[in-house]
């Protein structure tokens, strides 16, 4: 008999964490190494929602909430909703989570039978294949690529879909690439989902973090099909540089809703009373807060980029969202460093850790030809960083 079931057994083990752990112990041997692996703001979080969070415990909120989260929590959900994305909902559209990862496993389970398929652009937020084995559902990946900025298209889109497909999960701004759809791209999306009568995921949890003019628009707004068959992910975890406080939120349809809110009484029950307390707190303030994080985040963009755009041998898509750069380095590989083939985004990854820069190997987002840079650490580091990948490069023979 086996130990362990054949579901589990399919889901993949992150594979940074080799990486990861070979940056930190070559930093507790006192050895520098410049990290940008960090997917969350370098940011603490604001006074405001902590001293809300120290106001929740003095009152003693601290029990059970309703599974599906606080009326309070819902009401200013729905505020940000309309007054960010135009999106009329009611409390009942609205489940309250720990983490918008949560959100994201109760709707896919939710939404999804077994042997349904699942559209995926790719590159793609590591976690989205995992969640789906986990639904016995079937990933269909859609390749974008960097000439067109890492976007998938809706013909694309419509070349994937056949009689299983169930929902496309759509990440915009986007992890790991930071790209940004524009209107026209959503509604051209949009058209193709409701012609196929197909769901969308769409996961929006950097929408506060875009730049060079981009906007962010929610495909849920599109049209009244849309509004219908939108399962709408979001959170305070990056917005409000929140990530500990595990608050994410979904907004679906009543019936959906309704389902996760059931499927979630038994899987997590309620998110923490106390983050939930201060996110209402955090969704009724915050703009300059948002405004400075999103500035500072911006200068380090565009440096980032100028940067990397003249490296020999790589190749960028300007990113415009989140705090991701996607970096191509496929023309070095073939090369060696210390007589190691660099011949993958691991290898890469390797040899560059060994110049004391750690970087997250594309593979992981299905797309072994790229590496992924966050710009969470301070512009001091990220110039000493990217001085050291370029070493790294150099030295390749």
């Amino acid at each position: 008999m086996n130990n362990v079931s054949e579901k589990v057994k399919s889901i993949a083990p992150s594979l940074t964490l080799e990486i990861t752990a070979q940056a930190k112990k070559m930093k507790a041997e006192g050895i520098s190494v410049i990290g940008f692996g960090a997917g969350e703001p370098d940011f603490n979080t604001p006074e405001y929602i902590i001293e809300s969070a120290k106001k929740a415990l003095d009152i003693g909120f601290t029990k059970y909430t309703p599974a599906s989260g606080t009326q309070e929590l819902k009401v200013a959900i729905c505020k940000k909703f309309e007054e960010d994305n135009g999106l009329k909902y009611e409390p009942a559209n609205i489940v309250v989570s720990s983490g918008a990862k949560a959100s994201l496993f109760h709707a896919i389970s939710a939404i999804v039978d077994e042997g349904e398929e699942v559209i995926i652009p790719s590159p793609y937020w590591l976690t989205y294949p995992e969640l789906v084995k986990l639904a016995g559902g079937k990933c269909v990946y859609v390749s974008a690529t960097v000439e067109n900025d890492y976007k998938v298209t809706a013909k694309q889109i419509e070349d994937a879909c056949t009689d299983k497909t169930k929902c496309l999960i759509l990440n915009s701004p986007n992890n790991p690439t930071g790209s940004v759809y524009s209107k026209e791209e959503i509604e051209e999306i949009a058209k193709v989902a409701e012609k196929k009568g197909i769901y969308v995921i769409s996961d929006e949890i950097y929408e506060k973090l875009v730049y060079a003019g981009e906007k962010h628009y929610s495909i849920a707004s599109v049209s009244d099909y849309m509004y219908d068959h939108t399962i709408v992910i979001n959170g305070v975890s990056k917005s409000y540089a929140m990530t500990g406080w595990r608050i994410g939120y979904l907004a679906a349809p009543k019936d959906i809703a309704k389902a996760i809110s059931s499927m979630q009484s038994h899987t997590t029950s309620n998110a923490c009373s106390i983050a939930q307390y201060a996110s209402v707190t955090a969704l009724e303030g915050g703009a300059d807060f948002i405004a400075q994080m999103q500035k500072t985040f911006d200068e380090r963009r565009k440096y980032m980029f100028e940067r990397l755009s003249k490296i020999e041998g790589v190749t960028c898509s300007e990113p415009k969202g989140a705090f991701y750069a996607f970096i191509n380095v496929s023309k070095l590989y073939g090369k060696t460093f210390e007589g190691e083939v660099v011949d993958s985004s691991m290898t890469f990854a390797k040899g560059a850790l060994k110049k004391g820069v750690a970087l997250i190997p594309g593979v992981a987002f299905g797309d072994d030809n790229s590496i992924r840079l966050s710009y969470t650490i301070s512009l001091e580091d990220i110039k000493e960083g990217i001085d050291r990948l370029e070493s790294f490069i150099a030295d390749l023979k």
